[in-house]
This record gives C-alpha cells, structure tokens and sequence, in this order.
C-alpha cells in the first residue's frame, strides 16, 4: 500500500488561465466609452490650438509684452490727445451735493487755489479754469441739489465730484440722486467732505472720514478715499487726478457726438420760428455732422444750418495786423448739410396700401369666436374639415368623394384612431394641440358615459341667482388666498359674453400658434403702419454704429453751432448746457422695448399703462407703457401683464423715437400724496402734488422705482392679454361633467365651443353640447376630475402700446 499523505493539498496559481480577450478591429463606441472611463483624449503632444498655447521663446515673449505696453500706451494717448495744449478740450469735472448744506461754489474756489489758478465768472455756474502746474484745462459744471440738476450735469461730466456733509447726513433725496446717476451711467468718480474741519474733538475725524468712505463704497467701489476740501493738500490732490487720469467714460453717450454748451445767441427776430440760434462749445465723442439731428435736452431735435469754428481768443496777436482782421471777419465753415441730411419726419409717409385680400371681419356674419386662424361654426365652411369618413391610408381628397358617409371599408388598413384625432380638432384641440388616445371615449355606437334616465332642467331664476352669488363669494376668498387666477374676469348673467369679449379669440398654444393679424387692423393705433420697420437689427445698427466712425468736425474743436427752425417761446426757458447729435433714425418712431426691472424696495406693484417718466440716453419721455414677458417665443406673441411685482422683470413697450444700442434707462414715479384722507384726496380744492410741467420734476416729487436697458425694437411684436372665464363642475359622472357659471345663455355656449377647457389640476377637454337655455354645458375631459376643481377657457386680445410724450411738451 501506497503511504498515505497527511498534508493539505493545495491547486499550483498556474492552472488560473487567463484567457485572451477577443480582439476586433472595429469596436463599438459603446465598448470604446466604457474602455476610456471617462478619459478624454488628448491631442498629440506638442500641438497647440491658437497662438496664445502655442509655445513661445524667451525673446518672442518680451516681444509680445512689449508690443502689449505699446498698445496700451497708444490708447492711452489716443483718449487724453484732445486735453493737450493750451487750447485743448477741458476736463469736465460735476460737483453733486448730497445734502442741503454743500456749498458748491466754496469747493471750486478750494480746488483752484490749491493750485493758485482762478476761474473768470461766478463760481457757482458753468466755469473754465487754466491749470498751468499740470498744462490742462478744466471746467466745472456745479449741480443743484436737484435730481434733474444733477443727471444734467453727470452725463455732461468726465469726471464726478461726489460732495458730502461732514455734518448732515444723507437723506433720502440724496440717496435717489446717487442710485439716479449710478444707473444712467457715470465716468470717474471722486468723493469728498466738506466741514471736516468742524467736527470735534479732531480725534473723531477719520473716523467721520472712514464712515462717509463706507457709505459712498456702497454705490462706488472704486472710491479709495473720501478728500477734505478744507485741507490744502487733499484739494490739490484731487486737481492731480483730475488732471492726469484718464476718464472711463460712458458707453452710449462716447458712440454719439455730444458737447456741452458755453452760450447761445439768439438773432433779433419777431418771428414764431427763428433761424440761425447758435450754440457754442467743444465737440467731444464722435465727429460732429451737419447731415445729422441734434437734440437739446428741453428743448427738442433740430437740424443744423452751419458748423463753423469758433476758436478762444489767446493774448497773442498777429505781426500782420491786417490778416488779423481779415481772419476775424471771415467765418470758417467746418461742415455744412448735404443732400443726404436727415428730416424731422417721425413717420414714414403716408401711401396707398392695397389689401383686397384681406377681408373684413365685420363683413363676413361669424357664428363662432376665431380660433387662431379660423372661425369655426360659420357659414363659410371652406377653411373647415367635412366631416370626418372611414378612409384607407393615402386616399387623396378626390378619391374621397367616392367613400359615402354611411359606408366604409372593412380592410385592415383603415385606422381608427385618425377618426378620434380629426373629431378633436373640429371641436377645438387643447392648449398643447394633441390629445391622449383614449380608447374608452363615448363614441357613436357605443353605450353613454352620462346617465340617461336623468333629464336637465333649467333652475328659477331666483334660485340660480343666490347660488351664483354664494359661489362667487367662495371665489373671492380663495383668490385673495393663493391668487391662482390673475387673469380671471366675471361676466355679469346679463350681458353677453360674445359682446362683451368680442375682440378676444382663442389660442391652441400660446407659445406656438399663429397669430392672425388682419383681425386687429380695425383697432391698431394711428400710424402704426407709418412706424420705422427692421428687416434686420442687428445688421442695421452695426451699419450706423460705424458709419459714427467716419467724418464729421474732429473731437476736440470748439465750434458754433447754427440751428435752424428753433420756436421763438424757448427764449423764456432755462438754458440747456447740453447737445446730442443723434444718429441716423434716431428721430424716428418706432415700438421701443425695455427690460425694465422693479426695484424690490417698491411699495406695491406697478400697473401697466401708469404714467411714468423715463430717461435713456439724451431723452426724457412720459410714457404709458404695457407690461409683457420677456420669454422668446417660435409665434413672437408674448403674454400681457396687469401688474409688474416689486423684484421681477419685464418687457415694457411704448411707441417713441428710436435709440441705438443698449442705453441704460431709469425710471421715474410721480410720488403719491402723504394724507391718507379720502375726503382729502378727492377734495376739489385740495392742491395737486402731482408734476404737471417739466420744471416741477425735482428730487421732492419723484422716485426711482426702476432701471432696464433697451433690447431691440419690434412692431411685429405680439403683446397678447388674457381672459380666464370659469366655471364650475355642477355635476361628474366619470369623463363627462355638466358645468354651470361660465356662461349664462346658449348663445355663448355656442359661440365658444371650439375653445379648449382646461382645468387648474391639469386635466383638458371641450364642450360637447349646451344644457338648457341658462349656459349649462356638458364637457367630456381626458379623465375624471376632482369635484374641488375649476373649469376654465383662456382668450387672447392683442393690447398696442401707447404714444409717448416728450417731457418738453408739458410745457406747451
């Protein structure tokens, strides 16, 4: 016998084989994705995409850096090249107070005698000043304490002078002016106090400093330190970045040409309408053109005659003294208007627009409400489906005249479901256009749904009103509640709703469906269809934009400016300090849109078509504007909104001149009465606090409720307002619901009945036949609803925005 083992036996590692896995050379991106792990390929080393990967030599980077500083360098002096020399263009320099104590005029003063310059002329209006220690020229423009005052003076500035109180603390007026000036755009700014001197013990003065530093931080980060006008050396490190800095400027109004007017003269004339006003100043922005509008701010637009120069007389005279005269008596025209100079006209001309195809639908006896393009249940049947046969796939239209109504195939390549479909958009598809297969439907042959031992009566008058009554106040709470509903009107059981709604129509999708605009050419504004039209925006404002590029009186040159039809009644108002030339179109009308934000410090929410007052870019407009979403949908119809909620956003719309590019816009709110008294507030000899003139608009009248930018103009733009009618579930009997107070005659019933229902859980259907004479309806839905639930139709009219105003022609 063999020995007998006692150890444990143990299998050799070299039977586990390992067999090799399949090789293909053509693996499936499936394999190839689970393979990598979520690796991500990279390119061949050494490879690089654009010039700033590739790999550079030391001497090819200094290069780079150098040609970079070079750049920056040129740019530079390309944007301070018009304030060099003697006769450079100034700085311009707005002294803002933010409280009632600031003296304007006493902080001029201090600045120039930091650098021992003096200014000719009162110190608290528009002055020039010499400043020979830098070899630059500034001009100050002091503002009021006044919200008007001070955005005049910002958007004319290249540099703010935020002055503060070392005494009196910011209000809210000033405040307003600080969030005012920060949205319409603002250059460098510099902040300082005045009165610091004042404050004791002096141990309490940085902290007094460091304070205001914080608050101004809050609108301007960018201010590193609040400067004393009471101390020499604070003031004349001001007038050094005054100086030397390079203003930041503002976006929109550096694409125009601007300038800021030192005079004007007016020429001895009786008349209504004087020619040859002259405006004199420094051409800043863009070249100056004769060809193009100008728009002074109080004023209004106004076409140029002449531009001619008017240089300053310097204390140098000629060795010639005879050329010297000839030079003062002969005018240098710089720019004169061309053939291709601009018009005053807003509209396009009037012209003949043949439409015979277009139909009237006043003309044309309707028995049904339009349904985007179609009004179904009317005598002209041409637009609508005949009723809905058993064909075979592909059977064209003329075949079908073969098929009978009561006789049909009995082949397998006839689909029933395509019946289903067809009688659904007959009696009015859902919001989305499609409906579910539901098999289970009450079909023609096939039992009912609805119990039919039960017969409808129409209840007493007296009794359907108490219960209508009882139902609506339970409505009122639940809205007040959860408001669910924003859009939803009552109909009074007297009137009619096909009257009462007979400019609204329905809608398959909002978002989606055609808009049928013939409909709504009996209500369009006057001139709508004389408005400027885009065929493409953005193409035509890059076309402008550059078009500002090129000629025009260089930048930097003082000029007369000769203006021609000016109304003779401007005489009496206050001189502007301000010009715009205003690019081509500029003048002309067309629907603006703004996406308008609401502060979120509002009181209540601003309803649509309030009187507002806007500012964007040199214009000043009161405006009625209609309120819409901002979504961007495939059909361009956009849904209307009653009300913009404090913190939300919204498209708002008015018709007024045209304005290139994104120009911030602030918005402005007539400040309601204190009282609280309704006697008070309805008395006839109570005082209006409402502005009614341009000149009553002060910081004590107005708040900035909010700011928006201007998004591209759009006539075709389709502000749709909504009507929510419900009713409510009377009786269900699985699908099939009988619904009471939606409408309250058959007349209605029948009128809308092509129209989707829908219902607040989500569930669709339509009206299958009217109850009765009293507007009872049976409703058959996609599944049974809950007895808590509301039926509702939605319908759309189309809102126009209204004409703005100019704020000037508050004071005709």
């Amino acid at each position: 016998m063999a020995p007998i083992s006692t150890g444990q036996h143990h299998h050799r590692s070299t039977t586990k084989v390992s067999h090799k896995s399949f090789k293909t050379g053509h693996a499936t991106k499936r394999a190839l994705k689970d393979k990598a792990k979520g690796k991500v390929e990279r390119a061949e080393r050494g490879t690089r995409k654009t010039p700033h990967q590739q790999l550079m030599s030391k001497l090819d980077r200094r290069n780079q850096a150098r040609q970079k500083q070079q750049n920056k360098q040129q740019e530079r002096a390309q944007a301070t090249s018009i304030f060099s020399g003697s006769s450079g263009a100034p700085r311009h320099v707005a002294i803002v107070p933010l409280s009632v104590d600031i003296d304007t005029a006493a902080i001029v003063r201090a600045l120039n005698e930091s650098v021992d310059a003096s200014s000719d002329g009162p110190l608290d209006t528009i002055s020039r000043v010499r400043v020979d220690r830098f070899r630059q020229n500034l001009q100050y423009i002091p503002a009021k304490y006044d919200l008007m005052s001070a955005l005049d003076a910002c958007r004319m500035a290249d540099f703010v002078i935020i002055a503060v109180s070392a005494e009196v603390e910011v209000e809210e007026q000033g405040e307003l002016l600080l969030r005012s000036i920060e949205g319409q755009g603002i250059s460098n700014v510099i902040g300082m106090v005045q009165g610091l001197d004042t404050v004791n013990p002096p141990k309490k003065r940085p902290q007094v400093a460091s304070s205001l530093k914080s608050f101004l931080n809050h609108f301007f980060p960018s201010v590193d330190k609040v400067l004393s006008v009471d101390s020499r050396q604070e003031c004349s490190n001001a007038i050094r970045s005054l100086c030397t800095a390079t203003p930041k400027g503002i976006r929109w109004r550096d694409e125009r040409s601007w300038m800021l007017i030192e005079d004007i003269k007016w020429p001895e004339s009786m008349s209504s309408e004087v020619d040859d006003v002259v405006l004199t100043g420094v051409v800043r922005g863009r070249g100056l053109k004769a060809d193009r509008l100008v728009h002074v701010p109080g004023w209004g637009d106004f076409q140029i005659d002449a531009i001619t120069a008017a240089p300053l007389a310097t204390g140098r005279p000629k060795r010639d003294d005879a050329m010297n005269v000839d030079e003062s008596e002969a005018t240098q025209i710089l720019d004169t208007p061309s053939a291709d100079r601009d018009d005053l006209a807003a509209v396009a001309p009037e012209e003949i627009e043949m439409e015979d195809d277009v139909e009237s639908m006043a003309d044309t006896e309707q028995k049904g409400v339009l349904l985007d393009d179609h009004h179904y249940f009317s005598d002209d049947d041409d637009h609508i489906p005949s009723k809905p046969k058993k064909l075979p796939k592909g059977t064209s239209e003329y075949q079908s005249h073969w098929f009978l109504d009561d006789v049909s195939d009995s082949g397998s390549d006839i689909d029933d479901d395509e019946d289903q479909d067809m009688e659904m958009d007959i009696s009015g598809a859902p919001e989305d256009g499609v409906f579910p297969d539901n098999h289970d439907a009450m079909t023609e042959g096939g039992p009912s749904e609805y119990p039919q031992s039960e017969m409808f009566l129409d209840p007493s008058p007296e009794e359907e009103a108490a219960q209508l009554e009882a139902y609506r106040a339970s409505k009122r709470t639940e809205a007040e509640d959860d408001l669910e509903f924003p859009d939803e009107i009552e109909l009074h059981p007297n009137v009619l709703a096909r009257e009462r709604l007979a400019r609204y129509r329905g809608m398959k999708s909002l978002k989606t469906s055609p808009w049928n605009t013939s409909a709504d050419r009996a209500h369009e504004p006057e001139d709508w269809r004389r408005l400027l039209q885009f065929g493409d925006y953005k193409g035509s404002k890059n076309r402008i934009l550059r078009e500002a590029l090129v000629g025009g009186v260089n930048p930097g040159t003082r000029v007369d400016v000769h203006l021609r039809a000016v109304p003779a009644s401007l005489r009496n108002r206050p001189q502007p300090i301000s010009l715009f030339s205003l690019l081509r179109h500029e003048h002309k009308h067309t629907v603006v849109n703004i996406n308008m934000h609401l502060n979120a410090t509002a009181e209540a929410p601003l309803k649509a078509k309030e009187e507002l007052i806007v500012q964007y870019g040199p214009r000043r407009l009161v405006v009625n504007p209609v309120f819409s979403s901002a979504d961007n949908t495939p059909n361009n119809v956009h849904k209307y909104d009653r009300f913009l909620h404090p913190g939300r956003s919204a498209i708002a719309t008015w018709i007024g001149p045209q304005t290139w590019g994104s120009v911030p816009v602030l918005v402005f709110k007539a400040k309601k009465p204190e009282s609280d008294d309704p006697e008070v507030l309805d008395s006839a000899d109570a005082e209006p606090t409402a502005p009614t003139t341009a000149a009553d608009f002060t910081t004590d009248n107005l708040e900035l409720i909010g700011t928006g930018t201007v998004v591209a103009p759009d006539p075709t733009r389709v502000v749709a307002k909504r009507a929510i009618i419900t009713g409510h579930p009377y009786k269900i009997h699985k699908r099939v619901v009988t619904v009471r107070y939606m409408f309250f005659n058959l007349e209605d019933v029948n009128w809308f009945k092509a129209l989707q229902l829908w219902t607040r859980r989500g569930r669709s259907g339509y009206i299958k036949e009217s109850l009765g004479t009293h507007g009872y309806f049976k409703a058959t839905f996609d599944a049974k609803l809950n007895p808590q639930d509301s039926v509702g139709i939605s319908l759309y009219k189309r809102v126009f925005p209204r004409k703005a105003r100019a704020l000037e022609e508050l004071e005709n």
